[in-house]
C-alpha cells in the first residue's frame, strides 16, 4: 500500500511540472483559432484521491472576431474624409504689403479727370539731376541734361547745349581733397558723375559748419552764373573719390557769344534773380509795417503762374479671363469668379501704389525738389540724418521707408544708445522719430549698392501737402475708382472681364515732400 502512494505522489508531481513546462513554451494563439484549456485538479499527497481532467472548448473574444485582415479595429481617417467637408481658406497672396501711401493719403475726388494745381509766380527755377553717359574711363555728360540746371531751366537750342557740353572737362579728386575754399573766385561751373562732396561755411567761432552734402548727379553752377556773383559762399571737400566735369565760366561766356539764344535766355534768368522775391523765391507781396502818420501804402497783388502743373489720372489695367464651367459649376463655398477677382484688384492697388513713388511722370521720388534733396552724411540713416529731414519743412506727418532701412535706421540708434519712440496708427503701434511714424514700403527699392531712401509727407489739401487723386462713382464700380466690365465670351467659353484703377498722386507745393537719398542699409561688416 505505501509503494502505490509513493508512486501516485511521483506521477502527480511529474504531470505539474509538465503542465508549467507547456504554460511557459505555449505559442501565441492566431486570430479565430480554438483553445483547448484543460483543469486539473490535484489531491493532497497525504490523501489518496483519483486524478480528475476536464477540458471545455473556450471562443475567440468579440474584438478577436472582428479583427480585419491588416489588424485595423476602426475606421481609417483617409476612408472617413471621404464623407467629411475640408474647411479651407481662401486663395492667399504673398505679394500684398501693408500698402502705408495708400492707406495715409487723404483722396481727391477728380471729376474731370484732371487735377490743376495752382500756385503763386515763382521767379527760381528749380535744379535737378543731370545725367551721365559713361565708355570705360571717359564719361560725358548728355546734353540735354544740362537744362536741369535752373539758369538753364526750359532752354532746348540742341546746337547751344552740345556746344557747352563739349567744354566740360573731367577731374578726379581724392576722399579730402578741398575742390576750393570759402573766399576764392566762383569761376567755374561743377557736375557731379560720381562720388559725395560735403558743403562747408566757416562758424562764428572759426569751425566749420556743414551746410549740406552732394552726390551723384548734384551740381554746382548758379554762383558761377550770376553776374555779381565773384566768390564761393562755400568751401567744397571731397568725402570719397569723386569724379566731376568741370567748365569755366568763361567757357560759358564764350558759346553765350555765339549763340543768341543761350545769350538771351541767360540775361532773362539773371534779370528774374534779381526781381524781389521771397525765401522761397516767390513774387514778393509788398506789405507796409511799422509807420506812424499818414505815409503813402505800397500797392500790390498776387501773382499767378501761367501755366501751372496739371496731374491727369494714370490708370493701371488687366483682362481677367474665367472659363463658363469654373465660374458655373465650382462656386461651393467660394465663388471662383469672385476669388479671381479679389485677388486680381490686389495685384492691382500694389501697381498703384508702386506707380504713385517710381512713375517718372507723377511719382513722389522723380517729383521731389532739389532743395527738399538731402544726403546721408555717413552712410546709414542717422538720427542726425532724419532731424535734417525733418527740418526741411513744416509739420511732416509720415516717413516712408523700405523695411530694410528701418532696420538700418534701428541699428544706428542702438549703437548711439538712443531709443525711438512709438506711436499707434491703424490698428498698431510702429516706430517713429520726433512724434512722425516711420512707416514701412517695400516700393521704394534698395539699389544693388546696397543703398535707398527715405520719403517724409506732409498730406492734405488744407495743408498743401501731397494728395492722392482718384475718382469715385465711375461706370461698373468695384470699389472707389476702381472698375470691371464684362467684356464677353469667346468661342473657348471664356469670360474676360477688364479691370481698370484709376489714380494719381499730387505734390501742391514743393516743401511737401522731402527725401534722405542714398543711406546704407548693409549692416556693416565690422
Amino acid at each position: 500500500m505505501m509503494n502505490r502512494r509513493k508512486s501516485t505522489y511521483i506521477e502527480i508531481l511529474d504531470m505539474r511540472a509538465i503542465i508549467r513546462m507547456v504554460s511557459c513554451a505555449r505559442p501565441p494563439k492566431k486570430a479565430g483559432a480554438v483553445e483547448m484549456r484543460f483543469q486539473f485538479s490535484f489531491p493532497e499527497p497525504a490523501t489518496e484521491k483519483k486524478l480528475s481532467m476536464s477540458t471545455e472548448i473556450a471562443e475567440p473574444s468579440a474584438a478577436e472576431s472582428e479583427q480585419s485582415p491588416n489588424g485595423q479595429l476602426s475606421l481609417s481617417t483617409a476612408a472617413a474624409r471621404n464623407l467629411a467637408t475640408t474647411t479651407k481658406t481662401p486663395p492667399q497672396m504673398q505679394a500684398i504689403s501693408s500698402r502705408w501711401l495708400l492707406k495715409v493719403l487723404p483722396w481727391v475726388q477728380v471729376g474731370g479727370g484732371t487735377y490743376r494745381v495752382n500756385r503763386r509766380l515763382s521767379y527760381t527755377a528749380g535744379d535737378g539731376k543731370i545725367t551721365f553717359v559713361q565708355s570705360g574711363s571717359d564719361v560725358r555728360v548728355v546734353p540735354a541734361e544740362l537744362a536741369e540746371m535752373a539758369a538753364l531751366r526750359g532752354f532746348d537750342d540742341a546746337e547751344a547745349l552740345d556746344a557747352l557740353a563739349g567744354r566740360f572737362g573731367r577731374q578726379e579728386f581724392s576722399a579730402g581733397d578741398t575742390l576750393f575754399e570759402q573766399g576764392q573766385p566762383a569761376d567755374r561751373i561743377i557736375l557731379i558723375a560720381h562720388g559725395r562732396l560735403q558743403r562747408t561755411v566757416t562758424g562764428p567761432y572759426g569751425d566749420p559748419a556743414v551746410l549740406d552734402v552732394l552726390a551723384d548727379g548734384d551740381h554746382i553752377s548758379y554762383q558761377a552764373l550770376e553776374a555779381d556773383q565773384t566768390e564761393w559762399p562755400f568751401t567744397v571737400r571731397a568725402l570719397t573719390a569723386t569724379t566731376v566735369l568741370t567748365a569755366s565760366k568763361q567757357a560759358f561766356e564764350q558759346v553765350a557769344d555765339q549763340s543768341e539764344s543761350l545769350r538771351a535766355h541767360a540775361e532773362r534768368y539773371r534779370d528774374e534773380r534779381a526781381l524781389p522775391q521771397n525765401r522761397r523765391g516767390e513774387a514778393d507781396i509788398t506789405v507796409s509795417s511799422g509807420h506812424d502818420g499818414e505815409p503813402e501804402l505800397a500797392g500790390t497783388f498776387v501773382d499767378y503762374e501761367l501755366a501751372p502743373r496739371e496731374y491727369q489720372l494714370s490708370v493701371a489695367q488687366t483682362v481677367l479671363r474665367v472659363h463658363t464651367r469654373v465660374a458655373d459649376l465650382f462656386n461651393d463655398p467660394m465663388n471662383q469668379t469672385e476669388e479671381q477677382l479679389r485677388l486680381t484688384v490686389e495685384a492691382l492697388r500694389e501697381r498703384q501704389e508702386n506707380e504713385m513713388i517710381n512713375n517718372r511722370e507723377f511719382g513722389l521720388l522723380h517729383n521731389t525738389a532739389y532743395e527738399q534733396r538731402v544726403q546721408a552724411r555717413s552712410g546709414p540713416p542717422t538720427p542726425d540724418d532724419l532731424d535734417e529731414l525733418l527740418s526741411r519743412r513744416r509739420n511732416t506727418q509720415y516717413l516712408l521707408a523700405h523695411p530694410r532701412t528701418i532696420a538700418a535706421f534701428g541699428r544706428e540708434c542702438t549703437r548711439m544708445g538712443i531709443y525711438p519712440d512709438s506711436v499707434e496708427i491703424g490698428d498698431g503701434r510702429t516706430i517713429a522719430w520726433r512724434g512722425v511714424p516711420l512707416l514701412s514700403c517695400n516700393k521704394i527699392k534698395i539699389g544693388a549698392n546696397e543703398t535707398s531712401h527715405i520719403l517724409a509727407l506732409r498730406t492734405g489739401e488744407e495743408n498743401q501737402g501731397v494728395v492722392g487723386l482718384h475718382q469715385a462713382g465711375i461706370p461698373d464700380e468695384y470699389q472707389p475708382s476702381v472698375s470691371v466690365r464684362f467684356m464677353g465670351i469667346t468661342d473657348q467659353a471664356i469670360i474676360s472681364y477688364l479691370v481698370s484703377a484709376y489714380y494719381s498722386v499730387a505734390v501742391l507745393v514743393p516743401d511737401a515732400v522731402g527725401l534722405l537719398e542714398n543711406v546704407s542699409v548693409a549692416p556693416s561688416a565690422g
